[in-house]
């Protein structure tokens, strides 16, 4: 039998990621909800602008908060190589050392978020309306950006140690309090774009308590003290500040992609930015659902680098690949026969409706191909090779250029088609420095 058959044919395996991507699916596919029931609830406001400055001020904020990425990637990698190796203080100098960067990069962010959202939006140059409903959405919020970046750190630490319990509780409390608060201030208490704001900070900090909550009995399985004095020393940093760097610069090229697609589509007018905000929901719908099987790639792949077994971390690779595709297709089916009412179910604005119609043929078929760059991030995240990492994602920037300059004539179908590049290049590239790996025999080196 070949072996990547007999890989698939694996049933503990199968169990074991499932074990894992089953939690983390149903609280992932909480986050874009969120994000549709903002969109649904806005949308349902009599002006287009409103919708617009959710989908602006939600960009801004995910832009800024998306380049901490790294507080889950880097907390992930080396609390499964930890567990791996059933080294109960690695573990707890992790966690720690997660939260401390949250806070510490939480105060950053927070000088910083003001004048670059001035910058943005004397960019992006909106209506006086936008402009005003954006600047209320994006400060309001900013008042959560502690509690989601622990969140960050707190998810990620929990899913290196293959829990995935704590992080469908943190998630899922972050998300259905969000949807029920959405509700209550925007439609039960008038408070419009700014209840909007407030239901996700509320949402944040209540997720974030929570989750400090459950380290504790999270500890229990893994003994070890942590070593306070280690954490003063340079040494005791430098592997998880390295990975994080790097991360980072691979997270900033992400989103800077993702707040382009936002301002070059603002430019074309409201109804359009507001048309590929709801267009979006349904990437993010895909994206982490296809995150949930990513994730148990991080941890398997990880435990298995860190106990140096080799066949456990090809079978992980192999069930979870073949998961992640057969997950893809039936997003790509429903996009393209129910993606009218996908449209319509957000808004019922007609100008944003028949913007967003033209462009659902490049949801139907985003799955398909953002699907491996999910599944290779998690192989890579969990061996922490971040430098890898993020060489495919400047590299995947760099050729990309070139093509949405190209497609910049054809208005918003060029943005969709330059951003269908973009997402192919993601995957071939970190295919090929996957495939480099494998035949120098560095993924367990």
């Amino acid at each position: 039998m070949p072996p990547l058959s007999a890989d698939w044919r694996h049933r503990l395996t199968h169990r074991k990621v499932w074990a894992l991507a089953a939690p983390m699916i149903l609280s992932n596919i909480s986050v874009p909800l969120v994000a549709l029931v903002d969109s649904t609830v806005i949308g349902h406001l009599p002006h287009a602008h409103q919708l617009g400055a959710v989908a602006v001020g939600a960009t801004l904020f995910t832009f800024m908060v998306g380049l901490m990425g790294f507080l889950r990637m880097g907390s992930t990698g080396f609390a499964a190589q930890a567990a791996g190796r059933n080294d109960g203080a690695a573990l707890r100098q992790v966690l720690v050392q997660g939260l401390l960067l949250a806070l510490g990069f939480a105060a950053l962010i927070g000088v910083l978020a003001l004048p670059f959202s001035q910058l943005a939006l004397q960019v992006i140059n909106p209506s006086a309306a936008l402009h005003q409903s954006t600047e209320d959405f994006f400060h309001t919020r900013l008042l959560g950006l502690p509690a989601a970046l622990a969140s960050y750190a707190l998810v990620g630490w929990f899913l290196g140690t293959q829990n995935a319990r704590a992080p469908l509780a943190i998630l899922l409390t972050t998300n259905l309090l969000n949807i029920v608060l959405n509700l209550w201030f925007v439609l039960g208490l008038d408070w419009g774009v700014i209840g909007s704001a407030r239901a996700s900070v509320i949402s944040e900090w209540s997720a974030a308590l929570l989750g400090l909550a459950l380290t504790r009995p999270a500890l229990r399985r893994y003994p070890g003290q942590l070593a306070w004095a280690a954490l003063r020393r340079w040494q005791a940093w430098r592997p998880l500040l390295s990975v994080n760097r790097d991360i980072f610069l691979r997270s900033l090229a992400l989103q800077l992609v993702f707040l382009l697609l936002t301002v070059q589509g603002a430019r074309l007018g409201e109804a359009t930015v507001a048309a590929n905000a709801l267009l979006l929901n349904g990437l993010l719908l895909t994206a982490y659902a296809l995150d949930g099987l990513a994730h148990a790639v991080e941890a398997l792949c990880g435990h298995a680098i860190g106990a140096r077994d080799r066949q456990t971390l090809r079978r992980s690779l192999v069930v979870a690949g073949g998961w992640s595709l057969l997950v893809s297709i039936g997003f790509a089916g429903v996009f393209l026969l129910g993606g009218h009412l996908f449209i319509n179910l957000q808004t019922d604005i007609a100008s944003v409706r028949e913007a967003a119609y033209p462009y659902l043929p490049y949801l139907a078929v985003l799955p398909l191909i953002a699907v491996w760059s999910y599944l290779l991030d998690g192989l890579f995240i969990g061996a922490t090779r971040a430098r890898e990492m993020r060489n495919a994602m400047l590299l995947s920037l760099l050729l990309a250029a070139p093509l949405a300059w190209m497609a910049s004539s054809y208005g918003n179908h060029g943005l969709w088609l330059a951003f269908l590049g973009f997402m192919t290049l993601r995957g071939v590239t970190l295919g090929w420095v996957g495939w480099c790996m494998q035949r120098e025999g560095r993924w367990l080196g």
